[in-house]
């Protein structure tokens, strides 16, 4: 297929700006791929649709403060810095993004905070933009990670046009976030409230959980034709042994697997056995997922609405179907369904 079959026009109202009052009462749109049905639902009806040992599957990743400001040496010039991963834990080296990256050299000193309480170094060039910078910072790490958490900003997709607040740091996060590596959240997982969850897990659905870090890689723009020559930016993934043996134990047994999200289903779509079960691995995955595909573990999706021509509107695509899919957004903009991050649901049966 190509890019602009993904194309739609959206309007910019639709991009939600604030997340909803409670996480479980964002709308949700209920696509039957086998019929057709499209119902209008919210999040915590979820419950309508998944029975004793189903299961769900999240990816507990967490959202670290990624976006910082700076200064450059002498000029003091202001720099955006967006923290990409940490490279080598010992020597404070970082894989960055940086703007305005003409202002930026090899061998510049950028300081942080008022006061100067943190400084780096930019020791490479990555890409255009990118660059490989050097905190110089002599304490442990405990103290390294508290000044990153009090210079740092949460990382609000740009769309979303206003400064972040408090409130982002709790709500641009899902309340099973364990361990820290992403630049932007797993968003189908924000619907689920800790007492949405009680609720599951007294119905009897299990919860598996897997791990991947996702990166701007997932939002960059697509910008070939030719599908098949998108390249995805790697992301770091684990899918443990515990993980694995409540999904197969599930499919083993006729029940429902259902993928809370587009980079829980990138990690399964990544990790799986010629019998379609799933298996413990880690590593870096850049698998990009575009029709026609067959997908080898879960049977349904949660996921959001998504932009024109990105990669998570292609995999869902490749999930209930183009013609499906697209029928099903049509409906999202005439109803008012709120877009991306802070958006509604989809949920796939």
């Amino acid at each position: 297929m190509k890019l602009t079959q993904f194309k739609f026009d959206l309007p910019l109202n639709l991009i939600a700006q604030n997340p909803a009052k409670k996480r479980e009462d964002s709308r949700m749109m209920v696509v039957h791929r086998k019929t057709g049905q499209i119902e209008d639902k919210h999040f915590r009806d979820i419950l309508e649709y998944f029975n004793d040992k189903d299961v769900f599957v999240i990816n507990n990743t967490k959202v670290f403060p990624a976006r910082m400001y700076g200064r450059k040496e002498k000029t003091g010039a202001k720099i955006e810095v967006f923290l990409l991963r940490e490279l080598n834990k010992p020597n404070r080296l970082w894989d960055v993004i940086v703007d305005p990256a003409r202002k930026i050299r090899v061998g510049n000193k950028l300081y942080f905070g008022d006061a100067d309480e943190l400084v780096a170094e930019v020791i490479d060039n990555t890409t255009s933009r990118g660059r490989t910078i050097r905190f110089l910072w002599d304490g442990d790490d405990d103290s390294f990670k508290a000044q990153l958490e009090a210079l740092g900003e949460t990382p609000l997709p740009r769309y979303i046009k206003r400064k972040p607040d408090e409130e982002d740091r709790e709500r641009y996060q899902t309340v099973y976030a364990k361990h820290e590596g992403a630049v932007a959240a797993p968003t189908a997982g924000l619907h689920f409230s800790k007492e949405l969850i009680k609720r599951c897990e007294i119905k009897g659905i299990r919860f598996a959980e897997i791990t991947l870090h996702t990166g701007l890689g997932t939002f960059r723009p697509i910008e070939v034709e030719d599908l098949s020559k998108h390249k995805m930016d790697a992301e770091y993934y684990q899918v443990d042994e515990t993980a694995s043996k409540i999904v197969n134990k599930a499919k083993e047994t006729g029940h429902h697997v259902c993928s809370i999200g587009t980079t829980t289903m990138r990690a399964l779509e990544t990790s799986f056995t010629a019998q379609k079960l799933l298996k413990p691995s880690e590593g870096w995955t850049n698998t990009f997922i575009h029709p026609p595909y067959d997908f080898n573990v879960a049977d349904s999706l949660v996921t959001n609405f998504h932009l024109p021509k990105t990669s998570l509107l292609i995999m869902t695509c490749a999930f209930a179907g183009y013609d499906l899919t697209m029928e099903a957004y049509k409906k999202a903009i005439k109803d008012k369904y709120r877009f991306f991050s802070y958006g509604d649901a989809m949920l796939i049966l």
